[in-house]
Order: C-alpha cells, then structure tokens, then sequence
C-alpha cells in the first residue's frame, strides 16, 4: 500500500464538552497517513493520477470551519470518511491532537483507523 502523509497540519476548530470551549476556535494539530495506489502516478507524473495533498488539506481546513464537535473522536470520523469518499483514499490512519488543553499535559488525543 502506498502512502501520502500530511504531518502536524494545524486547523482551527470549535471543539469540546463544555460550551464555553466551543464558543471559539481553537487550535487542533492532524497527523494524515492515506492510502492510495499511486502507481500509476509513478508513472505518468500526473497529479490526475494521484490524491492532491493540498486539496485535501484546503479541504479539511474549510470544513472544520463549517463545524462544531463536542468530541475529539467526532472530529476525527469526519476527517476520515471526507477523506476516504472525496478522495477516493483506501484507507485513512489519523491523529488528532488538542495542545496545551489540560495542565501538565502537552497535548491529548486519538488516533483511527479506517477503510473505504
């Protein structure tokens, strides 16, 4: 299986439990594995040929915009099925990350997992 990876791409979100932590965006930090057979790709140097990391970047970015999610696993099943039905991706491994959200910890999260 081939790979593209997206590493520490920072998007603002609303996001949390309490209403007062969504009440404004809030910094959120994705780790992206996608799988993809880009074999063909290899070949024609053809970005038709291939998921464009910048489109789905751009992509993730507006439609976190556009929403609000209590939970940090919420989040991360949307970015997934956007990526595996807009992009057409095989399969999906993502981080999500919360920096500096609890005292004494450097950031909180998940990671999933998931397939077309």
């Amino acid at each position: 299986m081939d790979i593209i990876f997206l590493e520490q791409v920072k998007v603002q979100t609303k996001l949390g439990v309490p209403e007062w932590e969504r009440a404004v965006a809030q910094t959120v930090i994705l780790d992206i594995e996608i799988g993809y057979d880009f074999s063909k790709a290899c070949q024609t140097d053809a970005i038709e040929d291939t998921i464009d990391y910048g489109q789905v970047a751009a992509r993730i970015r507006e439609t976190l915009a556009e929403h609000s999610f209590k939970l940090v696993e919420a989040l991360g099943e949307h970015v997934c099925q956007l990526i595996l039905q807009e992009f057409k991706a095989q399969n999906v491994k993502l981080k999500v990350s919360k920096p500096g959200i609890l005292p004494g910890l450097k950031a909180l999260g998940i990671q999933i997992y998931r397939t077309a």
